[in-house]
C-alpha cells in the first residue's frame, strides 16, 4: 500500500482514502487497487472520473481504490497506450491527436464541423461511439478497451500578436491543432503543429507557436494558455477531439462481476459531472477571457467560408485514407446518424 502515499495534492479521493473504512458496504468483493494515468493537474476532464472513483470506494467500503496520477508520473501523454499494452497500470486517459497512426478510428471524433455542438446530442453520440466496432477495435491493440468520452468542448483559439480577424490572416500561422482540426487549420494556410497539451505554454513562450487550438474555455486556462495570449476567438468552432478514459482489458476481465457492473454503471454520471464543471469554468474563464484579451468574433459569411474549405475536403480525405484499414465511411456516418436520432429524441 506504499503507492497511497503518492497521492496528488488537491485530488478529490485523497479525503476519500482516509475514511474509506467508515464506508457503508453495498457491493461485496475482493481488496483491489487500480491506478490510472493521466498528464496535467486534476482539473474539468477528470472531475468525473475522480467523482467515480470516490463512489466506488464508498460503494465497496473501501476495497476497490481507483487512483488517478497526475502530471505524466505513470507515464507520458504519448505513451499511455504502450503503458496498457504491457500491463503497467489499469486506465489511462488517451487524447486521440497524441499518435493518430495508433488509433485511426478515433480520430473521426477530429473530424471538423461534426453536428457535435448541442451539449446533450455531444454526450448521447459519444457515448454510442465508444461501443462502435472500430472504436473498440483500435483500443482491442492496445489491450485496452473504451470506458467513457472525456466529452471535450467545441474547440476556440488563442494566440500572440496581430489578432486574425480576417481568414486570410491565419496564413502562416503556426497553429497547435491535431487531427482533422489541424487539417482544417491549414486550409486556411496555418502551419499546423502537433504537440502535448502540458508542453504547448513552454512552446509560446520559447516563440516556437503563434495560436493553440485547446477545448475552450477550461483547457486553455488548465494549461497556462490564457497567460500567453494576446486574443482569442469565441465563434470559430471548428470542433473538437477526443481525451477519453480507456481502461486495461486485463485488469478489467480480471475484476469480479460485480465490481465490473459498478464500474459500467457509473459511465452516464461521469459524463454529467464533466459536462458540468466545463460549465462552470467558462462561467468563470469567458469573463476574464473578455476582459484581457481581444475577443475575435467571424461573421456568418466568414464561417460559411470556412466550412466550405476545411469541412468536406477534410471529410472525404480522411475517408479515403482509412477505408482500406476499417470502414470509415460507415463510422463517419454512424456519427451524423446518432446525432439525428439523439436532435429527434429531444
Amino acid at each position: 500500500m506504499k503507492l497511497f502515499g503518492k497521492l496528488v495534492a488537491g485530488a478529490t479521493l485523497g479525503m476519500s482514502l482516509l475514511g474509506g473504512a467508515a464506508f457503508a458496504q453495498s457491493v461485496e468483493g475482493p481488496e483491489v487497487f487500480w491506478r490510472i494515468s493521466m498528464w496535467g493537474n486534476p482539473r474539468a476532464l477528470s472531475a468525473g472520473m475522480e467523482a467515480m472513483a470516490e463512489h466506488v470506494l464508498e460503494e465497496t467500503g473501501g476495497n476497490f481504490r481507483i487512483q488517478i496520477f497526475y502530471g505524466g508520473q505513470l507515464s507520458s501523454a504519448r505513451e499511455n497506450l504502450d503503458g496498457l499494452a504491457v500491463n503497467a497500470f489499469e486506465g489511462a486517459a488517451i487524447c486521440n491527436f497524441y499518435h493518430p497512426g495508433r488509433n485511426p478510428a478515433w480520430m473521426v471524433f477530429s473530424l471538423p464541423f461534426l453536428p457535435l455542438g448541442d451539449p446533450e446530442i455531444d454526450r448521447q453520440v459519444r457515448a454510442r461511439l465508444m461501443e462502435h466496432p472500430a472504436i473498440v477495435a483500435d483500443m482491442a491493440r492496445w489491450n485496452a478497451m473504451p470506458y467513457v468520452s472525456g466529452l471535450l468542448p467545441q474547440y476556440e483559439i488563442l494566440g500572440r500578436g496581430d489578432a486574425p480577424t480576417d481568414l486570410s490572416d491565419w496564413n502562416g500561422l503556426r497553429v497547435r491543432a491535431g487531427g482533422g482540426l489541424g487539417s482544417a487549420m491549414e486550409a486556411l494556410g496555418a502551419v499546423r503543429q502537433s504537440l502535448p497539451a502540458g508542453e504547448t505554454s513552454t512552446a509560446f513562450q520559447r516563440g516556437a507557436i503563434d495560436a493553440a487550438a485547446f477545448p475552450f474555455t477550461y483547457a486553455h486556462v488548465a494549461f497556462g494558455i490564457d497567460e500567453e495570449a494576446d486574443w482569442f476567438t469565441s465563434n470559430l468552432t471548428p470542433g473538437t477531439s477526443e481525451c477519453g478514459w480507456v481502461l486495461n482489458r486485463t485488469a478489467y476481465d480480471a475484476l469480479p462481476p460485480q465490481y465490473q457492473d459498478l464500474l459500467m454503471s457509473q459511465r452516464e454520471r461521469i459524463m454529467e459531472i464533466q459536462q458540468a464543471a466545463y460549465a462552470a469554468q467558462d462561467e468563470i474563464n469567458l469573463p476574464a477571457f473578455r476582459e484581457n484579451l481581444v475577443e475575435v468574433i467571424y461573421s456568418d459569411d466568414q464561417l460559411e467560408e470556412f466550412r466550405e474549405v476545411a469541412g468536406r475536403p477534410v471529410w472525404e480525405a480522411w475517408i479515403a485514407e482509412n477505408q482500406d484499414d476499417f470502414d470509415a465511411q460507415g463510422l463517419f456516418d454512424a456519427v451524423w446518424e446518432y446525432a439525428a436520432e439523439a436532435e429527434a429524441a429531444q
